[in-house]
């Protein structure tokens, strides 16, 4: 089992996402910096943290979007 984030994490994340949207990529330590100057004045464990949501969040958007697009190959070679 992973580890549960707050739900300040969660929000803040999820509020930088829809308004950054194109930003973000699934590398930790650049998302850690673009966090940190759209952040101004959060500690450095809350801005790994909400840096580490937005990476796991993109990574897996990043991998189903992978699979349906496998799946889509699939379906036209049959």
């Amino acid at each position: 089992m992973g580890k549960v984030k707050t739900e300040q994490i969660k929000r803040t994340g999820k509020e930088l996402m829809t308004r950054f949207p194109n930003k973000f990529t699934s590398n930790f330590d650049e998302n850690k910096k673009l966090v940190d100057t759209l952040t101004a004045g959060t500690t450095t464990r809350v801005r790994n943290k909400i840096a580490g949501y937005i990476t796991r969040t993109v990574a897996l958007s990043e991998a189903g979007s992978e699979i349906e697009m496998d799946s889509d190959d699939i379906d036209d070679e049959e």
